[in-house]
């Protein structure tokens, strides 16, 4: 049983920056399982935002290249999303989630390889 927790959420204007984190725990889980972070903004859909894989290859979806950042804290057991110059569009509620083993060197993680999610932060960007 793997347990996730973000924090780091809030509200900002648009251009501004937060830092998510996801701290997760549990006996089964280790530093190469896949992690990464969904949101789902007001009347979406959840999508994938960014990935990390086991080797630490990290994908975005186009929306948020250049703006964002996915990132491990092995020693923490923490992820972290970096996100700068944010927009309107990004205000989403934003989850956290991991699953086991495995390679994505060039494209996002799909949502069915992950098993275990986070009860999410909220992101909200005023325009």
């Amino acid at each position: 049983q793997v347990q996730l927790v973000e924090s780091g959420g809030g509200s900002v204007q648009a251009g501004g920056s937060l830092r998510l984190s996801c701290v997760a725990s549990g006996h089964t889980y280790t530093n190469y399982f896949v992690m990464g972070w969904f949101r789902r903004c007001p009347g979406k859909e959840r999508e994938v935002v960014a990935s990390i894989d086991s080797d630490l290859n990290t994908n975005y979806i186009d929306s948020v290249k250049g703006r964002f950042t996915i990132s491990k804290d092995y020693a923490k057991k923490t992820l972290y999303l970096q996100m700068n110059n944010l927009k309107p569009e990004d205000t989403a509620m934003y989850y956290c989630a991991t699953g086991g083993y495995a390679i994505w060197r060039t494209s996002l993680i799909p949502e069915a390889a992950y098993s275990s999610w986070g009860q999410g932060t909220q992101v909200t960007v005023s325009s």
